[in-house]
């Protein structure tokens, strides 16, 4: 269960990282961009580390989250942007 919190605790810190690199801190809200960085970090780790959760936290794991973080941030960004229109 800590493991769990922790995984929950970097993936929103990667979360709000991410959402700074992709200037969406203040458009979105914190806590979607929290939760977009959480599904994005946790989806970058399935694939980085082959399906497998609960590998450990390594800098490659980090670097993988943060990325994935950073695209579905991007994803999640062109759909707002497409329905506003």
């Amino acid at each position: 269960m800590l493991t769990f919190i922790l995984y929950l605790v970097i993936g929103g810190i990667l979360g709000w990282l991410a959402s700074i690199v992709m200037r969406t801190d203040a458009q979105q809200g914190i806590f979607l961009n929290i939760i977009v960085g959480i599904v994005g970090a946790f989806l970058a780790g399935l694939v980085i580390s082959g399906g497998s959760i609960g590998q450990g936290i390594d800098a490659r794991s980090l670097i993988a989250s943060f990325v994935g973080a950073v695209v579905l941030l991007g994803i999640v960004n062109l759909i707002r942007r497409g329905s506003v229109r």
